[in-house]
């Protein structure tokens, strides 16, 4: 059945060599619809991000852009402004049809840690071919904060697919009058829109800003910092908030969102006509996200940058959408029930890193 992958299909690939890894790939890697990647112990600082390109390999590419290599053994810092290239542990052998696409996970994106997988042949960033066979690597570029990184991390994680599965939007409309998808009347349109939330049910607390000189984060360190060395609170009573450009904000969505366990979705930003800003970087939202929570669903954390001019956001703009596939089959687990999630359940959140 066409759809994508649940966690029982990605073991499978694992015992058949499809994916594989010079460590074993161990249980809590594998989600309920994809597969967290791991960092290998070698970083290329670069000059310029790439792609390999059609007929090219990464490797052959690296004289090109590479500034020095780094040993990630003992923990080393990533440089905020920098870019690097990092092999994954994990490689592949995909059989014919069954294609890939990749995201940051979510403590990765609103880090603001720009990460995407790049792979040999490649020609687009975040997305295999069908039947890709070959390494895998990680382009890391820190933006916002310098971070301390380990062999053995996770920053971003897969997803396969077999075939064409995405609803339309007649499906969408259909699957949201059969089980609830949002608190409230739908904005369907190429996917499930969602808006901003700039007027709190409590409080006037909107977000956060990243502040523009802070301290190196040690990413396997879990509510060990304190968010106001970190971040600027943004509140407002006005219903507005206005963007800089090249800051970095975490926002929140003011729908709660469900995804049933039969389908898995992905974030994309809404238009770039609709203002100077975007809002991306970890986009999957596993089976069972906002399920179960006495039909309330789940907000949608936005992580969000300005580019060239300040823009006014105003409270209930549409800003992205969800892009709903089907799963080839039920996950065994679903996100926030049997696999310990810090973000079900969500509303204003930061990463696990922060207390």
């Amino acid at each position: 059945m066409n759809g994508v992958l649940p966690d029982s299909a990605l073991r499978r690939l694992i015992d058949q060599g499809a994916i594989r890894a010079p460590e074993p790939i161990t249980p809590d890697q594998i989600q309920p619809a994809s597969l967290d990647l791991r960092l290998g112990a070698t970083a290329w600082r670069l000059r310029a991000s790439f792609l390999a390109g059609r007929g090219c390999r990464i490797k052959d590419r690296l004289a090109d852009f590479e500034m020095h290599r780094m040993d990630l053994t003992g923990g080393a810092v990533l440089e905020k402004g920098c870019v690097y290239l990092v092999p994954l542990l994990e490689s592949l052998s995909l059989p014919a049809g069954l294609d890939a696409v990749a995201n940051a996970k979510s403590s990765t994106g609103r880090l603001d840690l720009l990460t995407r997988l790049v792979t040999d042949d490649g020609t687009e960033f975040d997305r295999l071919p069908a039947g890709y066979g070959g390494p895998l690597y990680a382009e890391i570029c820190p933006r916002s904060f310098s971070v301390l990184v380990r062999p053995g991390m996770r920053l971003n994680q897969l997803r396969l697919r077999q075939g064409q599965a995405v609803l339309d939007d007649a499906a969408l409309a259909a699957l949201h009058a059969e089980q609830p998808l949002v608190d409230g009347e739908p904005l369907i349109d190429g996917g499930l829109g969602f808006s901003v939330d700039l007027r709190p049910m409590a409080g006037d607390l909107v977000g956060y800003r990243a502040r523009p000189h802070s301290g190196v984060i040690d990413l396997d360190r879990i509510a060990a910092y304190d968010a106001r060395d970190y971040w600027d609170e943004l509140r407002t009573t006005e219903g507005r908030l206005i963007l800089d450009p090249g800051a970095f904000y975490i926002l929140v969505s003011r729908e709660a969102v469900t995804i049933p366990p039969a389908y898995a979705a992905e974030m994309s930003p809404y238009l770039a006509m609709v203002g100077e800003f975007r809002v991306h970087y970890a986009g999957f939202f596993d089976p069972g996200f906002g399920h179960g929570l006495s039909g309330r669903g789940a907000r949608g954390v936005l992580e969000v940058r300005c580019h060239e001019a300040p823009f006014a956001l105003e409270h209930g703009q549409v800003v992205g959408r969800l892009v709903y596939e089907r799963m080839a089959s039920a996950p065994d687990r679903l996100y926030g029930a049997e696999i310990a999630s810090n973000y079900q359940g969500q509303g204003l959140k930061l990463s696990k890193q922060f207390r």
